[in-house]
């Protein structure tokens, strides 16, 4: 059992510790117990923290019979301690492989939204199940310096209210794209909407009194059109300097509502910014929620589009967005008529072990994204307490047996040729596709 990694626990003064004798299992979905066999973990990454899990009790595996055992309290010198279960949270570019098991006690709290990874110990440091799914090194979180994005963002912190967003989502949420507004390159962000019409269960902006810690807070007061567009039209003006062929912006980010609840103003910044410059890519994080919207954002000169969702079965999409005023058959429109335009269309698939990689799913998910046109499909580990999410998925995901997270992928390329799987956005210059037919002044 040399290769299988050892349980990590936390200890009440916040350290963390591996336990001498017991393993460390894993979870997909209800399922405790050993990984398949072939999933190996890898190093915990650079970027990636560890979190305590307030309220759950550790689970490991005898060495000997693999029986899984509730670790209630251990030994420390004479004294008695109860430990915390442990999780790990992965940087970007990574997609986890399985759950952290744990014993969730009774007085356990909803944990907080973020995306929590199976760790363990193993020949002399710690480890997660998890694959590096996109290498791209300008995304790294080594690659950032600190304290000059700290300078950045104070230099610009009052250019505008979007800006004040920002400066807040590149240091306390260490979101990247926030980031890349100050470090004028790759994907700049644009929050544009502060209302939304879905009921995300595990919205990392809003969340109802007595659900979840929302990770993120909402955005206030959405931008006016004049607003997005200086702001846009800056970015991709000084990217296009420092990253040619990866200069792009993205209206919808984690700290807003739905884009196309607001597509006139994000339609009038587009033409702004397309009256003044061609360069770059122009992208819309949505929910595809409302296909009539959409259109006007191509016709203003959209080339992008990155739909989330976390099913492509009506079931549990409805359970999790809890729609309002639209369905799944929405969002299939929405991405052929991106598709038919000639708009580059990226699935955000929220991925949960045990749920996202059943065989029913994996088919429905490989069919929309063939009969839809989909060139990418970024693996986005879903940010919610497992336990929130499987109170939704245990009833309306599809019943078969889980295939593996390794196993979906593999599937997708096998079933679709040429179909990008990755965690971050492509350029123009990287995806190999322009819109032939974009109205653009000049420079």
């Amino acid at each position: 059992m040399s290769a299988f990694p050892r349980l990590l626990l936390a200890l009440p003064d916040g350290t963390v510790t591996e336990h001498p004798q017991l393993l460390a299992p894993v979870r997909s979905a209800d399922s405790i117990g050993p990984p398949r066999s072939g999933d190996r973990p890898l190093p915990l990454p650079d970027g990636a923290t560890l979190a305590n899990l307030p309220g759950q009790r550790p689970v490991g595996l005898d060495p000997e019979t693999l029986e899984p055992t509730v670790l209630h309290e251990v030994r420390l010198g004479r004294k008695l301690v109860t430990p915390d279960a442990v999780a790990a949270v992965l940087p970007p570019g990574y997609t986890r492989t399985y759950l952290p098991a744990a014993h969730r006690t009774p007085l356990a709290p909803t944990l907080s939204q973020w995306a929590y990874t199976a760790p363990g110990f193993l020949d002399g440091r710690i480890v997660v199940h998890a694959l590096h799914t996109d290498r791209r090194t300008h995304w790294n979180p080594a690659a950032r310096s600190t304290p000059a994005l700290a300078r950045l963002v104070e230099e610009r912190r009052e250019e505008s209210g979007l800006t004040r967003q920002l400066s807040r989502c590149a240091l306390e949420y260490r979101c990247f794209t926030a980031q890349n507004v100050f470090l004028a390159r790759d994907e700049g962000a644009i929050p544009s909407s502060a209302g939304c019409n879905a009921r995300c269960v595990g919205c990392i902006s809003e969340q109802p009194e007595g659900g979840g810690v929302a990770s993120h807070e909402r955005l206030a007061r959405a931008p006016s059109s004049e607003e997005m567009a200086a702001l846009g039209l800056r970015h991709l003006s000084t990217a296009s300097e420092s990253a040619p062929g990866r200069a792009m912006i993205s209206f919808g980010q984690g700290c807003e509502g739905e884009p196309l609840t607001r597509a006139h103003a994000i339609a009038q910044a587009i033409s702004r910014i397309r009256a003044r410059t061609s360069r770059g890519s122009i992208n819309v994080n949505t929910n595809a929620s409302r296909p009539e919207a959409l259109e006007l954002l191509i016709d203003a000169g959209l080339d992008a589009c990155r739909v989330s969702l976390n099913s492509a079965r009506a079931p549990l999409y409805d359970a999790y967005y809890r729609p309002v005023g639209y369905t799944l058959d929405d969002v299939r429109q929405s991405l052929r008529l991106a598709r038919d335009a000639g708009v580059y269309v990226a699935l955000n698939l929220l991925v949960f072990p045990g749920i996202t990689d059943r065989e029913g799913e994996v088919e429905a998910l490989s069919q929309l994204i063939g009969e839809s046109g989909v060139r990418q499909v970024q693996t986005r580990n879903l940010a919610i307490d497992p336990e929130t999410y499987l109170a939704v998925a245990r009833p309306t995901a599809s019943p078969d047996a889980p295939l593996g997270i390794a196993p979906m992928i593999r599937r997708f390329r096998r079933e679709h040729p040429g179909l990008v799987i990755g965690n971050f956005a492509r350029g123009l210059r990287e995806r190999g596709h322009v819109r032939a037919d974009r109205s653009v002044g000049s420079d």
